[in-house]
């Protein structure tokens, strides 16, 4: 349970970083990603590409994290708020001008061989368009 909290922490400490490379060394080869209210993609090619676009279009930080863990160590949960900036406008969702947001979220991961194999991702999509856009 140990290893899975603290796989998870140092996941989201390379994030926080920006460092993709040890981002994205935690990853199994062929990880599952549950992109939130979207589509499953699968593999670490797959998931590299989605994170290139996200930096482009925000810049986030992740605080107040709570890391979970099963008793195997095989599964793991996070709950977090990302603070915000929406850098370049996102394709069908408001257009960017450096608008800041704060998000309750969440992930849920499955563990395997010491890595993240799954990672299924969940935020509230109109609060974040309320926050960006508050029309």
């Amino acid at each position: 349970m140990q290893q899975a909290i603290k796989l998870i922490e140092n996941y989201y400490q390379a994030f926080n970083n920006n460092d993709m490379d040890t981002f994205l060394s935690l990853l199994t080869d062929d990880v599952v990603h549950d992109i939130n209210q979207g589509d499953r993609e699968q593999g670490k090619a797959a998931f590299t590409k989605f994170m290139e676009k996200m930096n482009h279009h925000y810049r986030e930080q992740l605080v107040d994290m709570v890391v979970m863990a099963n008793e195997e160590g095989t599964r793991a949960a996070a709950e977090f708020v990302v603070l915000g900036e929406y850098l370049n406008t996102d394709e069908g969702l408001p257009e960017a001008n450096g608008q800041t947001y704060r998000l309750p979220a969440g992930a849920f991961f499955d563990i395997r061989d010491g890595k993240v194999a799954r990672v299924t991702n969940y935020y509230n999509l109109g609060d974040w368009c309320a926050q960006v856009d508050p029309q």
